[in-house]
């Protein structure tokens, strides 16, 4: 995957808790995407995909196969695997 970077600046601004974690998500249909979640006050990454009511994950600064710096909205539902890399 190609290195990315992305500036934590912006979602501070808008007051939200950043506590950012990288990733990388298979999805249902075999593509692998590499990434940043904000978990934001939640202790793990786990706790993104478990106690949250939301149907989707926002991976952002993400690396594929066709370039970086992407934001991918992921529907829950088609996830096989989340690897957590920090």
């Amino acid at each position: 995957m190609a290195e990315c970077s992305f500036t934590e600046e912006s979602l501070e601004k808008n007051n939200f808790q950043v506590n950012t974690k990288n990733i990388t998500i298979r999805t249902a249909d075999g593509s692998t995407l590499s990434g940043k979640i904000n978990i934001g006050e939640k202790e793990r990454v786990s706790d993104v995909f478990t106690k949250t009511d939301s149907p989707f994950v926002v991976l952002f600064d993400a690396a594929t196969a066709n370039g970086c710096g992407r934001v991918f909205f992921i529907n829950k539902t088609h996830i096989v695997w989340v690897e957590p890399e920090d």
